[in-house]
């Protein structure tokens, strides 16, 4: 019998019943240290699960069996390889950038990235030798054309992207990038494995913070990387290990509980945030909707070719500027004022001041007026009451 429908695989894959107790949820091996079986004799690994890709257990920063459980969950939600789950998504970037780049390596990142991914090709790698690009992802001719002028070790990409929306044909974009010897690097975040499948269309690698909607209740920070090639998976294993960047016990089994529920959680984040998005769209007051479910979001054509779903983010203009978009973070009730996404509860911010304030004088600058929603699970006709209250 061959099981393998996502929801399965979400309560299913690496968290077979404990053999000792037969609990159904894996157990946190809250724990540094393992005895080892003799010198140089760890005990476990060589399995099938999480222990298919160690030699023994010897200490938690190399393997832990938690950790193990949700990193075989990952990779068979991504259809990958092999999965790694890290301290934050940023260590997960990070780790990945520098097992990949080095001095005089060159790479591409979106026009519209995330402000903490633009901080730390920006502020970290720049400064050690790696160069960049930005590119407007959604049109593959200008990333065909940015690595004709000068190849690039890997091309990043967010789709939908973070604030703004844009929409990337991953498919197409993998034919370019791996016509120019590039790696195809896809953040998943906003779109998470349920509603969307990288691997399968073609990328190299998947990025995740977990934080978001892997995890879902906004208790826990983590990262996770998904790869095709086990090759480079060894590589990231090693550096990893090397950096000391992963995962603790707990932080993995919130989140691995957190997964559980995905599938459930993503219809309901996709249903209000679509409910959202058209209410703003036709309000007076608002100047602008970013939100590919609509059918006049420029990229929602190749959203809804590989998209499930559109995504709970849902981002606006202000008719006011920017002194209205600010003040309008602070009216709102039921949309609580804070950073990170992704959550059950409904958040509300102001991407210019907050998350992506440290791209403030350069070329990836979000619009003053832009407010950012991520749409939690409540009740959708709250939410709509709780932001036409807020609008005026």
């Amino acid at each position: 019998m061959n099981l393998d429908g996502f929801e399965t695989l979400a309560i299913h894959a690496g968290q077979e019943p404990d053999p000792l107790t037969g609990a159904v949820v894996p157990p946190i091996y809250q724990v540094s240290t393992y005895k080892q079986d003799g010198v140089g004799a760890p005990r476990g690994g060589g399995g099938t699960g999480a222990g298919r890709w160690i030699e023994g257990y010897e200490y938690s920063r190399t393997a832990n069996p938690t950790r193990g459980a949700l990193e075989d969950c990952l990779g068979a939600l991504e259809g990958g390889t092999r999965a790694f789950a890290f301290a934050s998504g940023m260590a997960a970037e990070d780790c990945l950038l520098r097992t990949v780049c080095g001095p005089s390596d060159h790479v591409l990142i979106p026009s519209d990235a995330y402000g903490g991914t633009f901080r730390l090709v920006d502020k970290v790698l720049r400064p050690w030798g790696v160069s960049y690009l930005p590119v407007p992802m959604s049109q593959p001719a200008a990333v065909r054309n940015a690595l004709q002028d000068r190849p690039a070790r890997l091309v990043w990409v967010e789709t939908p992207t973070n604030p703004l929306l844009s929409i990337a044909d991953i498919t197409a974009l993998a034919d370019v990038v791996h016509e120019a010897g590039a790696l195809l690097v896809v953040d998943n975040t906003f779109a998470s494995p349920y509603l969307q499948q990288p691997l399968a269309l073609g990328a190299d690698v998947v990025v995740h913070s977990t934080t978001k909607y892997l995890g879902g209740h906004s208790d826990v920070v983590g990262g996770a990387l998904v790869v095709t090639d086990a090759g480079l998976g060894a590589k990231i294993a090693f550096n990893q290990n090397a950096t000391g960047a992963a995962a603790s016990p707990f932080d993995a089994w919130l989140t691995l509980r957190g997964i559980r529920t995905l599938g459930v959680r993503m219809d309901r984040h996709c249903e209000n945030a679509h409910r959202v998005a058209g209410m703003l769209a036709a309000h007076p007051k608002v100047a602008e909707v970013f939100y590919p479910g609509l059918p006049s979001h420029p990229g929602h054509e190749v959203a809804a070719k590989q998209m499930r779903g559109f995504g709970g983010i849902v981002s606006f203009r202000s008719a006011g500027g920017e002194a209205e978009a600010v003040a309008l973070c602070g009216r709102t009730r039921l949309f609580t004022l804070g950073e990170s996404l992704g959550g059950v509860e409904s958040l509300i911010e102001h991407p210019g001041r907050m998350t992506h304030a440290s791209a403030a004088g350069s070329a990836l600058e979000v619009p003053g007026d832009l407010v950012r929603l991520s749409v939690g699970i409540e009740t959708a006709g709250d939410l709509l009451e709780d932001l036409r209250a807020a609008l005026g």
